[in-house]
């Protein structure tokens, strides 16, 4: 077995036996393909709110840019499909990624870990971890290394496992053997994403406008919701779920096991009359480790107080 052979072999086993369920690794190249969709994107318009998406274009698109010398990019995908989704007939909603810890915290442990085992394996190794946290498009590297294609929700789609997961990465000048790109697009005529979005965010396959997604308006922006989506909103409160939970692929989806990632006792016991009667303290209690602390207490109560006004579709 050859030294590139034993190097990627200890990276896949040990990214398994540090519960990641699935492994792949690309090239660090350009990303020629993708560059001019996600040009066309900001070109729209559709990063919203989110000024930073226009910052660090080569970043975004070479891995090079991030880490001199980058050979490898090995992609890992962690599951937080809940067991059951506590709150499915609730008023008010959050995504199921948040129901526990903010996986930027988990996972960012899991990276530092296994950073350190490689450096460790392989003496003078250059490596860097992220998990959403740098700007890496980390769906299209998903693909790139095999593990699965960008539906047309933009979700990174798994035939085997569904969409209910995480992103990492690894970039590194390790020299590693590549998988193959992930062949195919296997979302067919389907559009159930697409017809269930409750805004009509996703304009066309593959491309969401977040001044439209319920995701970007309950968590990145920092302004008002517009009242144009009064009569089209849903009950959610920080993030949605919808073009997830229509996806026939996510009956694949299964249950993730990790304490980190369950919710609390507390949590699951919010009525109604709980979220409107939230105070900051309690926010700060209840959320300290939670994703939904991004939101902030003053995005949050904006939140419920947009469902409280009026007569809305929930």
């Amino acid at each position: 077995m050859s030294q590139i052979s034993i190097n990627t072999e200890f990276v896949k086993q040990r990214a398994l036996e540090m519960g990641f369920f699935a492994c792949g690794i690309a090239p660090a190249d350009y990303l020629e393909e993708e560059a001019p969709r996600f040009d066309l994107w900001l070109k729209m318009g559709y990063n919203a709110g989110m000024e930073y998406m226009v910052n660090h274009r080569e970043k975004r698109l070479d891995p090079r840019e991030l880490m001199e010398g980058a050979r490898s990019v090995i992609v890992m995908l962690y599951n937080y499909s809940p067991a059951e989704v506590f709150d499915r007939d609730a008023e008010y909603r959050i995504s199921a990624y948040a129901y526990g810890h903010d996986y930027h915290d988990v996972i960012r442990a899991k990276l530092n870990q296994f950073s350190a085992e490689i450096t460790e394996k392989f003496p003078g190794t250059q490596i860097r971890g992220f998990v959403d946290s740098a700007p890496v498009l980390e769906r299209a590297w998903a693909s790139r290394a095999g593990l699965g294609w960008i539906g047309k929700n933009s979700m990174l789609i798994s035939r085997k496992k569904g969409s209910f997961f995480f992103i990492a990465e690894l970039i590194t000048d390790l020299e590693l053997e590549y998988d193959k790109p992930f062949g195919g697009d296997y979302c067919g005529d389907c559009s159930r994403c697409m017809d269930a979005c409750p805004t009509g965010a996703i304009t066309d396959a593959r491309i969401v406008d977040a001044n439209k997604c319920i995701s970007y308006l309950t968590i990145e922006n920092k302004s008002e919701i517009p009242e144009s989506f009064r009569n089209s909103y849903s009950q959610w409160i920080f993030g949605c779920d919808v073009c997830q939970q229509v996806c026939p692929w996510n009956r694949y989806a299964f249950p993730n096991t990790d304490p980190a990632f369950q919710p609390s006792q507390e949590l699951i016991s919010m009525l109604p009359e709980d979220w409107e009667k939230l105070e900051e303290e309690q926010f700060r209690k209840l959320f300290r480790k939670s994703p939904v602390k991004r939101a902030k207490f003053a995005g949050l109560k904006r939140n419920i107080r947009f469902l409280q006004d009026g007569s809305l579709n929930i």
